[in-house]
């Protein structure tokens, strides 16, 4: 068998140009089937997503989710070391609401100092004052206790719930095989003549191809916490032509004020 033979010299290659690409990173929970397949619909293609995964074990109880915490300084780590990102997201809703924001960050810029992290509770709340409403209706996957904390998080960031109903699953695998027909009569049953907006939780609920329908039956701007995260990571990373039709009234907005890091 020949030897290998190098081809070029390493003077007679040619790389990308630095920057040719806006690299993001995302902490997946282990049981994750959906974010990634949704952030490949919605992002451009210049926007380059690695992904890793943090250990979670079903039910989805507040005790639960908190065990993720110390977990994530080691997951942030294994984001492309030494290579640069434009911000990180952890995608888990009811943990971020559960653990908080501080504490998400905290642990993850142990080892990913000044990186700016996108929670989807946060992203969403930034949604909505994009979206210039108030009164939203809640719409969760979750069992009752996880889908409190989550209601509790934007009742504490001054929006009021008009109503708030969850489907009661307690397996993450299981909200991400709900149908889109059960997404889109759950948000409608939601609604109510004082919602100015609808928030369809959990990154684990396959909600961005419901969007564009529920806004048609309802005439009003729906955000979900996948579509919100990737919002705000692309603003962030400097996408602020990025406006897809199909993921609702949200995409034709910027990230306002001092959040708007490299977007503004």
């Amino acid at each position: 068998m020949p030897e290998p033979q190098i081809l070029l010299s390493p003077r007679e290659i040619s790389y990308e140009s630095p920057g040719a690409k806006v690299r993001f990173g995302l902490i997946a929970l282990a049981t994750d089937l959906t974010t990634e397949a949704d952030y490949v619909r919605i992002f451009p293609p210049e926007a380059i997503v690695h992904t890793t995964r943090v250990a979670f074990a079903n039910p989805t109880t507040p005790e639960n989710l908190r065990k993720m915490a110390p977990l994530l300084t080691d997951a942030a780590a294994l984001i492309t070391p030494g290579v640069p990102l434009a911000a990180i997201c952890y995608s888990c809703t009811s943990a971020s609401a559960t653990i908080g924001v501080e504490t998400v960050e905290n642990f993850i810029h142990a080892v990913r100092p000044g990186l700016p992290v996108v929670l989807p509770t946060g992203a969403s709340s930034r949604a909505f004052h994009a979206l210039g409403v108030r009164r939203i209706a809640v719409v969760t996957p979750y069992l009752p206790e996880a889908s409190e904390a989550v209601a509790n998080y934007f009742a504490a960031e001054g929006f009021e719930i008009t109503r708030h109903h969850c489907l009661g699953l307690a397996d993450d695998r299981d909200m991400a095989r709900v149908s889109k027909e059960t997404i889109v009569e759950a948000a409608i049953a939601a609604d109510s003549p004082d919602a100015e907006a609808i928030f369809l939780s959990c990154t684990a609920f396959p909600a961005v191809g419901a969007i564009s329908e529920i806004e048609s039956r309802t005439g009003k701007p729906v955000v979900s916490s996948n579509q919100a995260s990737a919002w705000e990571l692309l603003r962030r990373g400097g996408f602020s032509h990025w406006r897809p039709t199909e993921y609702g009234r949200l995409f034709a907005l910027p990230l306002h004020g001092a959040d708007a890091g490299a977007a503004a």
